[in-house]
């Protein structure tokens, strides 16, 4: 909305410094300043609010270190994060982009059903929470939302690089010249289902051409193969964060680390000097969702000084289901999606670690019986960080290892962009 205003005075009255909302790096600034404030000011009332309501977590009995402790702490604290997203997003980003407002669905979408499950915990007593099948419903539903969005959109496009001819690079004397004007883009934005491939040269992919084989026209119909899959990503992403929030500030850190990545990848897909040095597809308008993930990784600083070892409050599902449904859609957008079992791989492993847990339980206990099956497991305990939890390892030290990973995993991602 500030955009918007300050436009308007720029352009009406020449108002003093309100040119510098039309930068990116401005307003990006900004809202995660803004989003800093928001979470660590209003954070504190907000769980304020939430002890007072008696909103706190039941914490079932794993005989886990310190786990005693964490009954009764306040939870639901994903609204914080949620509000240090919306907030500054509202005020700083061109709402009228598409992908701003896509990324605004997600988040109340995902949050929202988080809010029910935690609702349902805490108010009905029920440890349950939501039933599983409706969750996924929801997840599904948004994903179908996603897909069908940035595949019909009309302004969510690529723009094709183009390689000059042979004729114009002989007129470029050095190679220098030749590497700064020799690509180009068209003219004309395409509508593609093309993304990014890590590690391979000419990387893109065509989800479209999965199906072009069975008639002449099938291309067009390459929402059929994209739009599963954005539901596969979406669910299997927003899964493994709510697994990942088992200890304080590993969900939120992790996240954090991620969405300055993805906010790295958004820039340089945004921007043609960047798309074209680093030789991957410009995407029009989608740098404007820098503001965005400036906004997501203050949101998710800020609520690390509240969740950080030990925890004065929870995110509960409805901040963990938001903040993994908000990395997937973002990667989607940004056509980034295939990075993700490399950029969240800490998600990845500990989904990973509870399907493997449930699958190698169910095969020894088909195999020698339920008794073997229970002394022979294949971790302690699942998710991997409960795992080093009854290895004896605080769960600071654990965070701070996780973090570690994550940060190796996220350079590695930037990197994918030039080792190919």
């Amino acid at each position: 909305m500030l955009y918007y205003l300050f436009d308007y005075l720029d352009r009406m009255f020449n108002f003093p410094g309100a040119g510098v909302f039309h930068y990116i790096s401005f307003r990006a600034a900004m809202a995660l300043i803004f989003s800093l404030i928001i979470s660590l000011i209003f954070g504190k009332r907000i769980i304020e609010f939430i002890r007072k309501k008696q909103i706190g977590e039941t914490i079932r009995e794993l005989g886990l270190e310190g786990q005693t402790q964490k009954s009764g702490t306040p939870t639901m604290g994903g609204l914080i994060i949620i509000a240090a997203i919306i907030i500054p997003t509202l005020l700083f980003a061109k709402i009228h982009n598409v992908y701003i407002i896509l990324m605004l669905i997600s988040t109340l979408w995902l949050g929202g059903i988080g809010f029910l499950d935690d609702y349902i915990k805490v108010f009905k007593k029920d440890k349950e929470g939501l039933k599983g099948k409706f969750k996924v419903l929801g997840q599904v539903g948004i994903g179908l939302i996603v897909g069908s969005v940035l595949y019909f959109h009309p302004d969510v496009v690529i723009k094709e690089r183009i390689e000059s001819t042979s004729s114009e690079l002989g007129n470029i004397s050095s190679m220098a010249e030749k590497k700064i004007h020799a690509p180009k883009y068209a003219a004309t934005p395409t509508k593609t289902l093309k993304t990014t491939i890590p590690f391979m040269k000419n990387n893109e992919l065509d989800y479209g051409k999965w199906i072009s084989w069975a008639c002449d026209d099938c291309l067009k119909y390459g929402w059929i193969i994209f739009i599963p899959i954005v539901i596969l990503i979406v669910t299997a992403v927003s899964n493994g964060a709510n697994i990942t929030d088992g200890i304080d500030g590993l969900a939120a850190g992790t996240s954090a680390i991620i969405g300055a990545v993805l906010g790295i990848l958004a820039y340089v897909s945004g921007n043609t000097v960047f798309a074209d040095y680093l030789n991957i597809m410009y995407i029009p308008n989608s740098g404007e969702l820098v503001v965005f993930i400036a906004a997501f990784i203050g949101g998710c600083i800020g609520f690390l000084w509240y969740n950080a070892y030990p925890a004065q409050v929870f995110m509960g599902d409805t901040g963990s289901l938001a903040i993994g449904g908000i990395i997937a859609v973002y990667a989607i957008a940004i056509r980034k999606e295939l990075l993700i079992p490399i950029l969240c791989g800490v998600f990845v492993v500990e989904n990973l670690s509870v399907i493997l847990q449930v699958y190698y339980f169910k095969y020894q206990k088909h195999k020698h019986g339920i008794e073997y099956a229970r002394e022979h497991r294949l971790l302690k305990m699942a998710p991997l960080h409960h795992h080093y939890q009854k290895s004896g390892f605080h769960e600071s030290k654990i965070v701070m290892r996780f973090f570690i990973v994550g940060i190796a995993l996220a350079a590695l991602t930037v990197i994918t962009l030039k080792l190919r």
